[in-house]
């Protein structure tokens, strides 16, 4: 049991959709008529980078979504550092922001433009939004001839940066990462898990990551659950979830662990 503040806290949550909720369900990938989330309960506390692993249709997205407030759970309830997710949606909007695969932004705008208008929507403006803007900016180390260029002519790689720096602009105390790396070049991938780290070293940050690589899990999680079903199916440290399987002549990897406890392959979502 860890000594540190619990930063999240699920108590016996549920979440089932309909056939009304189609729509949302095609792009979040869950089955209509089942629960997408299945009496789950867990702690995540201040200060980890935990990670959630699960098949195409497991509930981990909408894991993360009744997290970030986009969604209210059936039954059970969601606290952020105490305060409950559906009664208290704006202080937990405080306290979050969320980074997904799908990050928008306006392509003929550049970063900087992009992180100004942001900067508008959480109230920030003036000179302290420009000189956050650029410590930001700096601290990504995105190129100095990129930061004034339309989003449109940069890399996957730089436009998750450009998502990363728009959520540190609230400076949140939990960060939600669904799917950060995915598409990304190798390069840039190290470059977001180097990010990773450092808001969590650095900036006393507790991030929650949603991932479909087992090689990043594995070496940016304090600890992993793992989801099938709408179940957690296993949580605990990368080493602990390894012991779970047998060696058969090699050291088990969380791949093994994986398809052991689900009976799939973690198979990459399409973008």
């Amino acid at each position: 049991m860890s000594t540190q503040p619990i930063a999240l806290e699920m108590q016996n949550v549920s979440k089932r959709f309909n056939s009304s909720d189609f729509k949302w369900l095609k792009r979040g990938k869950e089955t209509a008529g089942v629960l997408a989330v299945n009496d789950v309960s867990v702690q995540v506390y201040r200060g980890e980078i935990f990670g959630v692993l699960g098949p195409n249709g497991s509930g981990k997205s909408t894991f993360i979504r009744l997290i970030s407030t986009l969604l209210v759970p059936d039954a059970g309830r969601v606290t952020i550092f105490g305060h409950d997710v559906a009664r208290e949606e704006r202080a937990v909007q405080r306290l979050i922001n969320r980074v997904s695969v799908e990050a928008a932004f306006f392509k003929k705008l550049s970063p900087f433009e992009n992180l100004m208008y942001g900067a508008r929507l959480y109230g920030l403006g003036g000179a302290d939004a420009r000189a956050k803007i650029e410590a930001i900016l700096k601290r990504l180390d995105l190129r100095a001839d990129a930061i004034h260029r339309p989003m449109e002519e940069m890399s996957r790689g730089m436009q998750q940066k450009v998502a990363i720096a728009r959520a540190l602009l609230t400076a949140p105390i939990l960060l939600l990462l669904d799917e950060p790396t995915t598409g990304l070049d190798p390069r840039s991938k190290r470059e977001v898990q180097h990010l990773v780290r450092e808001l969590r070293d650095a900036h006393d940050a507790t991030i929650v990551l949603t991932t479909h690589d087992m090689g990043e899990a594995d070496a940016l999680c304090d600890r992993i659950a793992i989801i099938a079903d709408g179940k957690i199916v296993a949580l605990d440290t990368p080493r602990g979830l390894k012991q779970l399987v047998t060696r058969n002549g090699h050291a088990p990897t969380l791949e093994d662990v994986f398809m052991q406890l689900t009976g799939k392959q973690l198979v990459t979502e399409e973008t």
